[in-house]
C-alpha cells in the first residue's frame, strides 16, 4: 500500500492506495500554524491510516516549495514555517520509515502527465491555485525540477 500526503497551507490530506491503485482510506485535517505541530500532525495522520487499513505503507509527501539538493532544508515555500527545516528527514525519523517528498506542483502535473488529461502529450505544464499558487513542468512523463528545484513555479517569477 502507498500513502499519498499532500501538504497544503490550508488542510493536510492523506490517501491510502492499494497496489491497484484503489483508495482504502482518506482523511483531510487541517494544516496547524507551526513547524512542530505539522510534524505531529502528519505522523499521526499516517498512523491512523495505517490503523484503518491494516498494514504498514509507504509514505510519500506533496507540499509547497522545495528542499535544497545541497542541505536537504526546506525552501520557497509559501507555508513559512518549514522553510529551513528539514521536513523528509523529520518525517522520516519521527515516523522510522523512509518518507519521499516532492513539489505539490510537480506531483500534480506529473500525474496529470502519466495519468490524467496529459497522457498523450510529450510537455505538461501543471498549474495549482489553493492556499499558493504553484506550476510543474513535465517533458516526456519527466519532471523537470530545475537547477533550483523550482523549474515551473511561475508564482516566484
Amino acid at each position: 500500500m502507498k500513502l499519498g500526503i499532500d501538504l497544503g497551507g490550508t488542510k493536510i490530506e492523506g490517501v491510502v492506495l492499494s497496489s491497484q491503485g484503489i483508495v482504502l482510506a482518506k482523511e483531510r485535517i487541517a494544516t496547524p500554524k507551526n513547524y512542530p505541530a505539522i510534524i505531529d500532525a502528519i505522523a499521526e495522520l499516517v498512523c491512523r491510516l495505517e490503523r484503518s487499513t491494516g498494514g504498514q505503507v509507504s509514505v510519500g509527501v506533496g507540499g509547497p516549495g522545495a528542499e535544497s539538493a545541497l542541505t536537504g532544508r526546506m525552501k520557497n515555500s509559501n507555508t513559512q514555517c518549514i522553510n529551513g527545516e528539514a521536513l523528509r528527514e523529520d518525517l522520516s525519523t519521527r515516523l522510522g520509515k523512509t518518507v519521499r517528498f516532492s513539489n505539490d506542483a510537480n506531483c500534480f502535473a506529473l500525474s496529470e502527465a502519466v495519468d490524467g488529461a496529459g497522457a498523450s502529450y510529450n510537455s505538461v505544464f501543471g498549474v495549482i491555485l489553493g492556499t499558493g499558487t504553484g506550476g510543474g513542468l513535465v517533458f516526456n512523463k519527466r519532471v523537470l525540477s530545475g537547477a533550483n528545484g523550482i523549474a515551473g513555479e511561475w508564482g516566484h517569477i
